[in-house]
């Protein structure tokens, strides 16, 4: 069985955001709410300092705490490890935004739309008044998943299958794919690369990996250490 998982070369992502607006418009999330945001951070000491950008969002754990604590089950695993939310269950509680360790969820309780005097063509084409009053949250675009995969299609090499903020990618940093097949796009990063996913230390076992070094590169440094 697939499961999907999504890969973020930290190396790569120039923090340009288009990630969290092409959610946006495939979407048409409510001002306010990004499924997808990329996070800028500082690291390093003075004066060796750099920034970085951590695109973040639903983390799709394979132990998420979401899903263990949401009361009339709305909250589901498919067996692909996809995290979705049934909006005709969701009572709206919000137990699953304060389980969440990675604030990846929302609630909007009035209908909003990104200008006042009319609404934009995503917003009437994308129109979800059942996301109103219960939680939601990136879905992976299990969406275009699911059509792909009806029409032979592959998640994460062709675009029709691959979620929206992966397309829109301009550096190439976001990847996606299939973490169960061994020959697959995110397989061969993740053996080739070092990287850490977030809160491991809560066993969530998150579906989104961070790239930050080549695994060649710290055996050279490994290397010349031992020397």
């Amino acid at each position: 069985m697939s499961r999907w998982v999504m890969v973020a070369d930290l190396n790569r992502c120039v923090g340009c955001q288009t990630c969290t607006a092409a959610c946006k418009h495939t979407n048409a999330t409510a001002p306010g709410v990004q499924w997808r945001k990329v996070l800028d951070l500082e690291v390093g000491e003075y004066p060796d300092v750099s920034r970085v950008f951590v695109p973040v969002g639903c983390q799709h754990c394979a132990e998420p705490p979401c899903m263990h604590v949401c009361p009339t089950t709305a909250t589901r695993q498919r067996e692909d490890g996809v995290v979705t939310i049934d909006y005709d269950l969701c009572i709206g509680c919000g137990y699953c935004i304060v389980a969440c360790p990675y604030q990846a969820r929302f609630k909007v309780t009035d209908p909003t739309q990104a200008y006042r005097q009319k609404r934009m063509p995503q917003e009437w084409k994308n129109e979800q008044p059942e996301r109103l009053g219960v939680a939601q949250k990136c879905t992976f675009c299990s969406d275009r998943i699911d059509h792909g995969l009806v029409n032979g299609l592959t998640p994460g090499i062709d675009p029709e299958a691959t979620p929206a903020c992966v397309n829109a990618c301009i550096a190439d940093a976001l990847v996606f794919g299939d973490i169960e097949d061994t020959s697959s796009n995110v397989s061969q990063l993740l053996a080739e690369n070092q990287y850490f996913r977030m809160h491991e230390e809560l066993e969530t076992e998150p579906g989104f990996y961070y790239l930050w070094d080549s695994k060649s590169d710290k055996n050279e440094w490994d290397s010349g250490r031992e020397a």
